[in-house]
């Protein structure tokens, strides 16, 4: 059997009143890829910080490659992107690179990494003048540097043009290649089925399904946003969406948060 690099074990948490995760198990076997699916406010987060050791669960373990996730050794091994990254503004993103990467004894190829994430025009870029698709590239290239066995990332591609959002399955399917391992968050079943081998479908704190994307696509009820346009441009009409020439159909878990990312696109 497949030793686990992460697992929560009858895990809950709650926030006051509100329970955020309610006695969830699950394991990230080593070289997997799992996707925890869900809508805004399922749990997904609360569940990775206790992976990450940000918080304790109420009741329950949490385990990182074997330890306390809290544990120098664990913490060692691990990259992560939370939803929100901040950078030194002034720096730019080539020295914040440097920055971090020289915390770590043997960090990975930093001219590699750029170029994956599409980056190298931006090395002389002050990060205060980033928009948020550049922000979350630089934030997986940090989360990279460090050479990690597990990627642990929160909602990876939000914000993300087709191009970098691409660039960024690319790099991940080679981590994952070389060895790695990632668990990650996402509203959208497309991405987990182009990145994920298995997902976890959290609802209001709670695990309702588990298995591969022909699994869960047969279980679990999605919602479909579904309208009439004219062809979309390639580089709008991306995995994401089935569209017929006239019509433009997208299944998600959250059509709300769907809905608002096309008015804002």
């Amino acid at each position: 059997m497949t030793a686990a690099v992460a697992s929560l074990e009858h895990a809950s948490k709650r926030f006051g009143a509100v329970a955020a995760l309610a006695d969830v198990s699950f394991e990230i076997p080593r070289g997997a890829v799992v996707a925890l699916l869900g809508a805004n406010g399922a749990g997904k987060t609360t569940a990775l910080s206790l992976l990450l050791g940000l918080r304790r669960p109420d009741a329950g373990t949490a385990r990182l490659f074997g330890n306390d996730p809290r544990a120098p050794a664990a913490r060692r091994k691990l990259g992560c992107t939370p939803q929100e990254s901040a950078f030194p503004a002034t720096l730019r993103v080539g020295e914040v690179l440097e920055l971090v990467a020289a915390h770590y004894e043997r960090p990975a190829g930093r001219a590699q990494l750029m170029r994956r994430l599409l980056l190298l025009e931006l090395a002389r870029r002050q990060t205060g003048g980033l928009s948020g698709g550049e922000r979350r590239r630089l934030a997986l290239a940090l989360a990279l540097v460090g050479s990690p066995e597990l990627l642990v990332l929160d909602e990876p591609t939000t914000g993300l043009d087709v191009e970098s959002r691409h660039a960024t399955w690319t790099a991940l399917r080679e981590f994952v290649a070389e060895g790695g391992t990632i668990v990650l968050t996402t509203h959208y079943l497309e991405e987990a089925e182009a990145l994920a081998g298995s997902i976890i479908v959290i609802e209001q704190s709670h695990i309702i399904a588990c298995g591969t994307v022909p699994e869960i696509r047969a279980r679990a009820g999605f919602g479909r946003v579904r309208f009439r346009s004219e062809p979309l441009p390639q580089d709008v009409c991306d995995g994401r969406l089935h569209d017929d020439g006239t019509t433009i159909t997208i299944e998600c878990v959250d059509p709300t948060v769907t809905v608002r990312a096309l008015v804002l696109a």
